[in-house]
């Protein structure tokens, strides 16, 4: 029987299980978004990459990514479990000049700018992704926000606003105080997540403090979610994404170049290398990279 072929990618890490598990599904043309939302139900991860196929030589991809629950216009570690993916297969190659390939990823909402960086050692491919200009939207307030982590205002970093932040996917930032307060979040009711989340504008929330989980970092995050999605997302990009826009627009990093680390709690440490380009009050873009690494193969059944 002809199958689709699926990789199954840890992205912002160098080891096999650690970073955020990703599956990308190849020659996904014929499958229709039903049939994808199903098997990003089947996958079970937070989210699954679909990949259209493409002319032999192009640098050019269809890519959707969907959640368990919904298909979402863009998001981080998909992206990097995608590009490697496809320099896994053999779909695209890095130049034997040593130069950085440059690839197009059309998503759901217009195409995105991937630049791979040939490794100089035995580590992967670094693969950044050119987010989209920031757009902050509403802000929230603490009273209502909060107990939905099982916090208080104490735990929050005092000034900070609780804010939508997009990159490309709405995110609701909140800055805690510290790392106490980060590990002590929880989501007190989901029900209540998710009512509040559907009356909002933002897809999922993440949470976070200045540094990181190792001297290395800068920043240390979590990022919840709500059933039928992931509980919790151990490294998350587009996130990631937003919140740099967040801290550099309102002047909590002293540098526009930062690492962001994550997953650490949950046995799934991730970095994110993140690089912000303009003034605060006019950020042009944000890249975020990450290396990612195959830890299976296999392949779907072509008449699901």
């Amino acid at each position: 029987m002809p199958q689709l072929p699926f990789l199954l990618v840890d992205a912002f890490t160098t080891e096999p299980l650690r970073g955020n598990p990703c599956a990308v599904v190849l020659d996904a043309d014929a499958l229709d978004p039903a049939t994808r939302q199903r098997l990003a139900r089947e996958f079970n991860q937070s989210e699954t990459a679909f990949v259209n196929q493409a002319a032999p030589g192009s640098t050019e991809f269809t890519v959707r990514f969907f959640t368990p629950a919904e298909e979402i216009p863009l998001a981080g570690h998909p992206t990097i479990a995608t590009v490697t993916a496809l320099l896994h297969a053999g779909r695209v190659a890095l130049p034997t000049s040593g130069a950085a390939l440059t690839l197009t990823l059309n998503l759901l909402h217009g195409p995105i700018r991937v630049d791979v960086v040939p490794p100089t050692g035995s580590e992967p491919p670094l693969v950044w992704m050119t987010q989209r200009p920031p757009v902050f939207g509403a802000t929230h307030t603490p009273e209502a926000v909060l107990p939905l982590f099982g916090l208080t205002p104490a735990d929050l970093l005092p000034g900070a606003p609780i804010q939508t932040v997009s990159t490309g996917t709405p995110q609701l930032m909140l800055l805690l105080r510290d790392h106490a307060a980060l590990r002590r979040a929880h989501v007190a009711d989901p029900a209540a997540l998710g009512r509040y989340r559907a009356e909002s504008d933002f897809f999922s929330p993440h949470l976070f403090c200045l540094g990181g989980a190792t001297p290395a970092g800068h920043t240390f995050a979590r990022h919840f979610g709500t059933p039928p999605d992931v509980s919790e997302d151990p490294v998350t990009g587009s996130a990631t994404g937003g919140m740099a826009a967040y801290l550099w627009h309102y002047g909590y990093l002293d540098t526009p170049d930062f690492l962001a680390e994550q997953g650490h709690d949950m046995g799934r440490a991730g970095t994110v290398q993140v690089r912000i380009s303009g003034p605060r009050e006019g950020i042009e873009s944000v890249q975020i990279g990450g290396t990612g690494v195959v830890v299976l193969e296999g392949g779907l059944r072509a008449d699901l």
